[in-house]
């Protein structure tokens, strides 16, 4: 026989697995902070220098990035480097944009899909914040801009599924530049306000009711709606 000794675990590759954990359980999305060292270090009952070494090596694998003075923020598990190359080919050929929102269709299509099936009573009560906020701007004629994307990677969450939730945060943090021209140079009209609060409102109700199929014909006819207008600003922007 050829056993080896058993080697007690370094506290700081502990608290880096505990960690890890909850990345991959979807506890924390891509962008999220973790919180910070000191709280980090009386949630595991340790010293913050383990707690910095635990956060060095998820930096090391490519799971968090620290920033000085800004946190730990979680990574996206679909980022190959620290620049998007998908977000550069989209600034330097807007119509490419096209082609994202084209795979967002189905993408988002069955996001919403298993979110009716799948969303716990926590997820539905953040999508009714997000509607209820949507729905507040709309009333003071503001822009729900910011809104809009965070209800998408909400429905991506209530999935249950990460690789659902980090394949969309990947996609929209390459889409953000774009989105936000999108909004500004065509969603002008209270008109077209109401229609995009109408069509979130649709497919917050049907996951609340539980019914996939509705769920994904809204989200597609949403999806259909944006592609329209977004098609629209990029042959303003060639003009």
């Amino acid at each position: 026989m050829n056993f080896q000794p058993i080697k007690p675990k370094k506290v700081s590759i502990q608290i880096a697995e505990q960690i890890r954990s909850s990345i991959l359980a979807g506890e924390f999305a891509p962008g999220d902070k973790l919180p910070p060292e000191r709280e980090l270090a009386e949630m595991f009952g340790v010293s913050r220098p383990s707690v910095r070494e635990a956060l060095n090596v998820l930096a090391s694998s490519g799971m968090v990035m620290s920033y000085q003075g800004g946190g730990t923020v979680v990574r996206s598990l679909m980022e190959i480097s620290s620049s998007n190359p998908l977000s550069e080919l989209i600034r330097n050929q807007q119509d490419r944009a096209l082609d994202v929102i084209e795979v967002r269709k189905s993408m988002e299509s069955w996001t919403t899909w298993y979110a009716a099936q799948r969303a716990l009573p926590e997820d539905i009560r953040k999508m009714d914040d997000i509607i209820a906020g949507m729905k507040l701007n709309l009333d003071l004629r503001l822009s729900s801009e910011d809104l809009d994307a965070n209800l998408h990677i909400v429905i991506a969450r209530a999935t249950h599924n990460i690789v659902w939730l980090h394949l969309m945060q990947s996609i929209f943090d390459a889409m953000k530049e774009f989105q936000q021209g999108v909004w500004r140079a065509v969603y002008v009209t209270h008109e077209d306000h109401q229609i995009l609060f109408q069509h979130h409102s649709a497919i917050v109700q049907a996951i609340k009711d539980k019914n996939p199929q509705t769920a994904r014909d809204t989200m597609a006819e949403h999806l259909n709606f944006a592609e329209k207008r977004s098609s629209a600003y990029v042959a303003q922007k060639q003009l």
